[in-house]
């Protein structure tokens, strides 16, 4: 693949997580009340460190990265969470930043034990959660499309037409297309939809013109962390979580690659992770996690080569010193970018089909595990205050669908298939 077709490919990819990427910072920055110049600050580090932990993950070494083609952002997990430490009186926003760098100590310390519970997940369970994914993530996709959840024009004739527009140019480019020009299709969609909306006076260069031109980062820019128990234990709560979530999508990616994972394998994609939270922690950035939505262009563009992962990753590191030009990616209007979102997301679902459709098929167990397991964990995000009354502790687990989800799939292939007498004649199956 020559230099130009890879860059193509990695600036698809960049747009494809950069709306999540910087969504996170943004809902932190304004519920902590950050200043203009600190708001620029997080998204600028936010994106840098998005770009090497993305960096750490795609290298396969002895010790860490998992040498798949991912892509990793901000874990929405950790919002809640960091919130919640940064406007307790008694703990603050250098206690966020030491409960972040001791949490990613504790995954790079505790990644070869985790990476052991690969038995743990059967294609049933890594079908079920990555369906879940796909499942739970289109909601995002439907209000993009809509104009953004809260926005004033949301559901507007103008923005449904957009995003309509935009879909069907990237199913035109799909369908008609081959090679490089269809592996681009997303890209050419989201070009496409932004020109359009240009002329439908949806896209605003504002962001552009105010962000400057060249922006350095510093480590501890918000203070010298502060390292406090019960901040520690949540955030490291919050990254058992985004190692199950990462899990998901590690096992998604293998199957595109057709790469079997080991422990070994599970355990360098954990410890990058860690890794990626201190050095996040450090310059004041956030957890990381891998990014489903890449997981889907992944699958529509056919392209696995990790050279492609390693530009786009370069690229994000370096969009956080050049601040003007990061701008310039979210101009994307709303729409545009939801209308991607729903072709990539729905990749994502039928990647976790295809990998549930064989082992359901073998026995009624492995089915019935899916459907619980896919029941409950689209529901939690369908309707996410069901469990709102059990402990803090608890709801962590609960709270998130694909958690949720990823956990009873779990627990219930155990108590199926692991444990206790197995019925793969089933007589009601003929």
């Amino acid at each position: 693949m020559n230099n130009f077709k890879a860059t193509t490919l990695s600036i698809q990819h960049l747009l494809a997580m950069y709306a999540g990427a910087i969504l996170v910072p943004l809902i932190i920055g304004g519920k902590l009340g950050f200043d203009a110049k600190q708001m620029t600050y997080l998204v600028a580090i936010d994106i840098m460190m998005c770009g090497v932990a993305t960096l750490l993950q795609v290298y396969s070494g002895k010790f860490i990265g998992i040498g798949l083609p991912v892509v990793l952002g901000c874990t929405f997990t950790a919002v809640s969470p960091i919130i919640a430490i940064g406007t307790n009186p008694e703990q603050g926003i250098t206690d966020i930043y030491g409960s972040i760098i001791a949490s990613g100590l504790i995954v790079v310390v505790i990644a070869g034990f985790f990476g052991k519970l690969v038995k743990f997940f059967p294609p049933v369970v890594t079908g079920s959660v990555v369906s879940i994914i796909g499942i739970s993530l289109l909601p995002v996709a439907l209000n993009n499309m809509a104009g953004g959840q809260g926005a004033p024009d949301f559901a507007s004739g103008s923005n449904v037409a957009l995003a309509f527009i935009t879909l069907v140019i990237i199913l035109v480019v799909y369908r008609f297309s081959t090679g490089f020009v269809r592996a681009i299709s997303i890209l050419i969609g989201l070009v496409a939809g932004t020109v359009l909306g240009m002329f439908m006076g949806k896209v605003d260069f504002t962001p552009v013109s105010d962000a400057g031109v060249l922006h350095m980062v510093q480590p501890f820019y918000f203070g010298m962390p502060t390292f406090d128990a019960t901040a520690i234990l949540t955030m490291t709560l919050v990254a058992m979580v985004s190692l199950v979530e990462s899990s998901g999508v590690y096992f998604a990616l293998s199957d595109i690659c057709n790469k079997k994972l080991d422990s070994k394998d599970l355990a360098r994609g954990y410890r990058s992770e860690g890794l990626a939270s201190v050095i996040g922690g450090i310059f004041n950035a956030f957890p990381y996690t891998t990014f489903s939505q890449n997981v889907g262009l992944t699958r529509m563009s056919g392209v696995k080569n990790r050279k492609v992962i390693y530009i786009t990753g370069g690229l994000l590191v370096a969009l956080g010193f050049l601040p003007k030009i990061a701008a310039l990616t979210t101009i994307i209007p709303t729409p545009v970018l939801g209308a991607a979102m729903l072709a990539m997301f729905g990749m994502v679902i039928t990647q976790g089909m295809g990998m549930l459709v064989p082992v359901m098929n073998e026995s009624a167990e492995n089915a019935m595990i899916a459907a619980i397991a896919v029941g409950l964990g689209v529901g939690v995000s369908v309707v996410p205050d069901i469990f709102a009354s059990l402990p803090p502790g608890v709801a962590i687990l609960t709270s998130n669908g694909i958690v949720c989800g990823s956990v009873t799939a779990i627990v219930l292939n155990i108590l199926f298939n692991m444990i206790g007498p197995k019925h793969k004649n089933d007589p009601m199956q003929g």
